[in-house]
């Protein structure tokens, strides 16, 4: 009888995966004074490099490495003046490590209940595919053994470590490849599970809670392309594949469904697997990239000498630890009675401390209005009219909020209002100046009588067309439907 590869059974496939989260953290880089940004600026800066592989501290070049340096490749590497050095480009021996990124690797360390280090020592990892100048990538062990909950069981953390970040590729000629160095640098966590993970689904939930984690420590950095994920993969009589390439959450599960079907096929074919490492495609497919690299890529840093974690900086740590946003988000729910999942937007956004601004400001305003102007009225602004809400500055929001919370303008006008900043234009308070009920009923008695049979909708529409962001929308259409009985 044929396997179901559409629903596969993963325990009878021994089925095992396990993810590495990459998180940058914000500041300083991670051995230099350069600050973590994608730069805007234009490059002023270029040269170029060949690189080759080392023997790492086993004797032996690493395989991946020995792959990506048979492509003969030149390195051309670009960067503006104003945010990167000589040690971005291996010019000067680099600063000592960053101890604030140190600390925010372990407070992560320690809500993944993890055991931290007595002492990091830096390691080069031997990496010659271009993306860092210096041919090899630094990496730091900062911690081990730690675990996670989920809803089918522990997934443990075997290993939590510090590392830089890789140069962002721009171009891929022929005979070269283009980077940038703004980014070469940025700390970066990296967060390795265990392999108890049961199946695609499984991997969505640990991957979403240790992003929660993440969240959840000041200093993390947020954003598009600021954290990703890698899966590795593999099944009875399979191999070891690790797929890289995506950073939505919600891709992992096709991601692993695609990968195991890749490696059943395989194997029904009779075919013999190699470790390797494949990139995930847009169709969630996966295309090979290298063998995967081992052991002997690894050797001491020279330049740096072991940092020593004393137990009273763990303690002072310790007493620091933030709460986690799913305790954050309990604890708003039931002060403000919010919904949860705005709720969790709203601190996920970092906008909880605006939100409590705001709420103390302006008591005249529910809580759940000034939460939905901060969440969902940039959706639609952007959704609707195309602009970028993004533009609208703090200052903003609190002055259309306090025009509100002084009944200049009703809740309809906050959008138009906030509309109009974003285009430019001057606001203009008498626009938006409060019609009575009675005046409203009026006009909505003239509607009815000179378009008989219109639904609600219609006479809604009509309404609003004259008197939109004066008076309460709800009120209107509660006016309308007595005065259509």
């Amino acid at each position: 009888m044929e396997k179901d590869t559409a629903h596969p059974d993963y325990n009878e496939l021994g089925f095992k995966c396990g993810l590495e989260i990459h998180q940058q953290i914000e500041g300083c880089k991670l051995f230099c004074n350069c600050p973590t940004l994608n730069s805007s600026n234009e490059p002023d800066i270029k040269i170029e490099r060949k690189l080759k592989a080392t023997r790492g501290e086993t004797g032996e070049i690493d395989k991946a490495a020995q792959f990506e340096m048979d492509k003969s490749k030149r390195f051309i590497y670009v960067s503006s003046s104003e945010d990167t050095c000589l040690i971005d480009y291996d010019e000067e021996p680099i600063n000592s490590i960053n101890i604030d990124a140190v600390n925010t690797a372990v407070k992560v360390a320690m809500l993944l209940n993890a055991k931290v280090v007595d002492e990091i020592q830096i390691m080069r990892k031997i990496v010659v595919d271009g993306s860092n100048v210096s041919g090899f990538q630094r990496t730091s062990l900062i911690a081990m053994n730690g675990w996670v909950p989920t809803s089918k069981g522990s997934v443990s953390i075997p290993t939590i470590c510090l590392e830089e970040e890789a140069a962002q590729k721009i171009e891929d000629g022929k005979d070269y490849i283009k980077y940038r160095l703004d980014r070469l640098g940025i700390p970066l966590i990296e967060i390795a599970t265990g392999t108890e993970i049961k199946n695609p689904e499984h991997a969505k939930e640990t991957a979403a809670y240790i992003g929660m984690v993440l969240r959840s420590v000041e200093g993390i950095k947020r954003g598009l392309g600021t954290i990703r994920q890698d899966v590795n993969v593999s099944i009875k009589g399979g191999s070891r594949t690790e797929i890289k390439g995506f950073q939505d959450l919600r891709s992992i599960p096709k991601v692993v469904e695609y990968e195991t079907k890749r490696q059943i096929e395989i194997i029904s074919k009779g075919k013999n697997m190699e470790k390797e490492v494949r990139k995930a495609e847009p169709d969630f497919t996966t295309t090979f990239l290298r063998p995967m690299p081992g052991s002997a890529r690894l050797y001491p840093e020279t330049d740096s000498l072991p940092v020593v974690i004393n137990p009273a900086q763990l303690e002072k740590l310790k007493k620091s630890l933030p709460k986690l946003i799913t305790e954050r988000v309990g604890e708003f729910r039931k002060k403000y009675g919010l919904a949860e999942e705005l709720t969790r937007e709203i601190i996920n956004e970092d906008y909880n401390g605006i939100f409590e601004k705001f709420v103390s400001a302006f008591s005249k305003i529910e809580p759940f209005f000034i939460a939905s102007t901060l969440i969902n009225t940039p959706k639609e602004i952007k959704k609707r009219y195309s602009l970028d809400p993004s533009k609208l500055s703090e200052k903003d929001l609190e002055e259309v909020l306090g025009y509100l919370n002084d009944g200049k303008i009703t809740k309809e006008a906050v959008i138009d209002i906030l509309i109009e900043k974003l285009m430019g234009e001057k606001t203009d308070l008498s626009k938006y100046s409060a019609v009575s009920e009675g005046e409203i009923e009026s006009e909505i008695k003239r509607i009815v009588k000179e378009k008989p049979g219109l639904n609600a909708g219609g006479y809604m529409g009509l309404v609003m067309a004259k008197y939109r962001g004066k008076i309460d929308g709800k009120r209107i259409m509660e006016i309308l439907k007595k005065n259509m009985r």
